[in-house]
């Protein structure tokens, strides 16, 4: 109530008035019966006092004065009228304050949030296990929820129906729109365990070809032994077993077969090379970003047919008071630079090559798998130099496979 008082008395605009009088509370008591609304009550002396009112309230304080037979000066105002009265020759001043209540009016429809300003969507999100942010922020781009977006625009139920459609990891959603920035609360569908059916007839084939060394049948027949070599498909450890104490069975196969693998990769790596010996050109871009939309600031001219190194800064406009705008303005430095050309060693070239092989084998084994031996080999071939791997593991090459209904209907 007090708030609204002292926002109510600043646009209206108050005059600090001085009164003095041999009995001052006449003049009080006459302004109770007038309904003269006064504040800020400052006794400076038995026969003075000053008191603050309204520029309305001055007029009728100053017949009451009359009347009471005291001496009323006016000592200063403040509030809305008089500041808008110093303003009033001071154009340039003007038209950046209505600049400002303009821009303030227009952007506060729109969303914005505190995210990085390379983030192009600055939408606050709240995840709690597992759906990527990255994720949920595309699908609210679909559906209309960006910078730049006009929030009363913002049908929310409308907003989180089709988010839901596009999210399928997704149970909830809510989007809630609080000035200019968009809350958005997820709570990711929970996913049943993949359930295995014991009925199920199954069987553990080979995922590639190896030298097996161990087999461990948790259910089902081993077909493989130690010390067979398989090929990629084959049978290792069957769903269906027939004998002559329990005759025929469908089971689920079940189970881990070891082998020793073998790995031949190549990569080809560039003897000659290009070194930067100088820089050239340089430019700089200026645009600017409002919401979605990009202004720029600079021609279609740029710097072509030779290499060139692009550097981008995001500076976005904020408010006092740390309330930003979706406002970035982008720089783009592009530097040309001029290269020689450079041929390396082969052995740099080399080590090179081996490091991509290590990282690639490494990328094609499943987890748990070791490397028990590595042989390198290189040859040059022209500006170019082959490096060959041949590799020795050991992993688990069995996986399950269904069998057809036909198939174990036939048996």
């Amino acid at each position: 109530m007090m708030l609204y008082r002292n926002v109510l008395n600043f646009l209206r605009g108050s005059v600090q008035v001085e009164i003095e009088c041999a009995c001052p509370e006449r003049v009080l008591n006459l302004c109770a019966v007038e309904e003269i609304a006064f504040w800020d009550l400052q006794w400076l002396s038995p026969i003075a006092l000053r008191l603050r009112v309204t520029r309305r309230g001055w007029r009728a304080l100053r017949e009451v004065c009359t009347r009471a037979d005291a001496q009323a000066s006016r000592l200063r105002e403040r509030g809305a009228p008089q500041l808008l009265l110093r303003l009033r020759t001071r154009y340039a001043l003007l038209a950046a304050l209505a600049l400002f209540v303009f821009l303030g009016a227009v952007m506060s429809g729109y969303l914005n949030s505190d995210a990085t300003p390379r983030q192009k969507y600055q939408i606050s999100v709240i995840v709690y296990e597992t759906v990527p942010t990255e994720t949920i922020l595309r699908a609210l781009e679909k559906c209309g929820v960006a910078v730049g977006s006009q929030g009363l625009k913002i049908h929310q139920e409308d907003v989180r129906n089709r988010a839901l459609l596009e999210l399928p990891d997704v149970a909830w959603l809510a989007v809630n729109v609080r000035g200019c920035v968009a809350h958005v609360q997820v709570v990711e569908r929970k996913r049943p365990p993949a359930v295995v059916q014991e009925s199920q007839v199954c069987n553990v084939v080979a995922r590639r070809e190896g030298l097996v060394t161990r087999v461990q049948a948790l259910d089902g027949k081993a077909v493989a032994a130690p010390g067979s070599v398989v090929t990629e498909g084959e049978l290792l450890i069957s769903g269906v077993a027939d004998s002559e104490r329990s005759g025929l069975r469908l089971l689920h196969g079940m189970g881990e077969v070891w082998a020793r693998t073998w790995y031949d990769l190549s990569v080809s790596v560039p003897l000659k090379t290009t070194e930067k010996t100088g820089e050239g050109r340089k430019k700089l871009h200026l645009s600017l970003d409002f919401g979605r939309r990009r202004i720029k600031f600079y021609g279609k001219g740029s710097i072509t047919g030779v290499d060139c190194d692009k550097i981008t800064y995001y500076k976005p406009f904020t408010l006092p008071g740390g309330l930003r705008l979706p406002l970035t303005l982008v720089r783009e430095r592009i530097t040309a630079w001029e290269g020689s050309a450079a041929e390396r060693t082969e052995q740099s070239a080399r080590q090179e090559g081996e490091q991509q092989l290590l990282a690639l084998l490494s990328a094609r084994l499943p987890e748990g798998s070791t490397v028990t031996d590595t042989r390198f080999a290189a040859v040059r071939q022209g500006d170019r130099l082959t490096v060959v791997l041949k590799a020795e593991c050991l992993e688990q090459i069995g996986q399950t496979v269904t069998l057809p209904e036909t198939e174990t209907t036939q048996r």
